[in-house]
């Protein structure tokens, strides 16, 4: 009997030993506000690997899963927990034939107010809206502005009031925006789509638009730009849904005088208005007056991040080929 349980003692240990995951990179810390958001000891864990680019995480909290984008391989991905990852659609942002261009699927992914599915994407030029359970049943939410085609929408976020806000940058076109046919609109815009669908410009001054965010009362929208002039504008919003002028909230100053470089591509922002952006030398926490507290140094170039997991106490980040993620507090 003894030799028995040793035998099922060591099983157990293998089969222990074979769930964890492979870990990476540091945390580094830049003020002790981060104390109350995340241990410099936390481990940045690989779940899932082999992607061409990975992009756009969302946590489905009905069923326990996370959704996530290979642009360039035009799929969603689904990871959890209990069955690993799973194809979850395919094609995902171009459903035409042929060859459209090197980042032609979906990109930025969001659960809206009604439970479904709502993704930007590059290759049809559109946002669309679709069931979970039904992702090939899609409604479009925008296609077109004042009768040209949109870019390739990359990230969007939604108002508690129903209002969808995206951006527009080139990188899903031929040519990545580069003059040609393709590319009908002679700037890359951040709109707003109202509740009627009614489409409009909230700003089109932006090189590289890019992710955004609200904070958590919405009377900020949080815009980062991902090629030069690389920062972080914040936005107010008035009762009526629209921005106002964009004031500097974040330029990683503190960063360029360690030589860490780089745009600013998805963002979230927690209950306490932190915001959490890939950005310069990994993913950024900045607190809600713009003063850096920490940096997750994955070792890789990264998309997006979203909050999860079955307790919420996850930050899942997509990081080039890698979806990672980390416990914070």
């Amino acid at each position: 009997m003894k030799k028995i349980l040793c035998m099922i003692g060591l099983m157990s240990a293998s089969l222990s030993s074979i769930a964890q995951y492979q870990t990476i990179g540091k945390i580094h810390r830049y003020d002790a506000g981060l104390d109350a958001l995340l241990d410099t000891t936390a481990k940045i864990e690989i779940v899932a690997q082999g992607f061409t680019w990975s992009e756009g995480p969302v946590w489905v909290k009905k069923g326990a899963y996370l959704l996530f984008t290979d642009v360039p391989e035009n799929t969603i991905h689904k990871w959890s927990e209990a069955k690993g990852l799973e194809v979850f659609l395919k094609p995902s942002g171009f459903t035409g034939t042929g060859v459209y261009s090197e980042e032609p699927g979906a990109n930025g992914l969001i659960i809206n107010t009604k439970g479904n599915l709502v993704s930007c994407e590059h290759g049809d030029r559109r946002i669309a809206e679709m069931p979970l359970n039904h992702p090939d049943q899609k409604k479009t939410l925008a296609h077109t502005f004042e009768g040209k085609q949109l870019n390739s929408p990359n990230d969007l976020v939604q108002k508690k009031s129903g209002d969808y806000y995206f951006t527009d940058p080139p990188y899903g076109l031929p040519g990545r925006g580069k003059p040609e046919p393709a590319k009908e609109l002679d700037f890359q815009g951040v709109y707003r789509i109202n509740t009627k669908g009614e489409i409009s410009l909230q700003i089109k001054d932006l090189s590289r638009p890019n992710g955004l965010a609200f904070n958590p009362d919405e009377s900020i929208l949080y815009v980062g730009t991902s090629e030069r002039p690389t920062l972080i504008n914040a936005y107010p919003v008035d009762k009526a849904g629209n921005l106002g002028a964009g004031k500097l909230f974040f330029d990683a100053a503190e960063l360029a005088k360690e030589g860490i470089r780089g745009g600013y591509d998805g963002m979230k922002v927690d209950a306490k208005g932190n915001v959490w952006t890939t950005g310069p030398g990994g993913v950024l926490i900045i607190n809600s007056a713009g003063k850096l507290l920490g940096r997750i140094a994955t070792g890789n170039a990264n998309s997006n991040v979203a909050f999860g997991g079955a307790d919420g106490k996850y930050l899942f980040i997509t990081s080039d080929m890698n979806l990672l993620r980390i416990k914070i507090k």
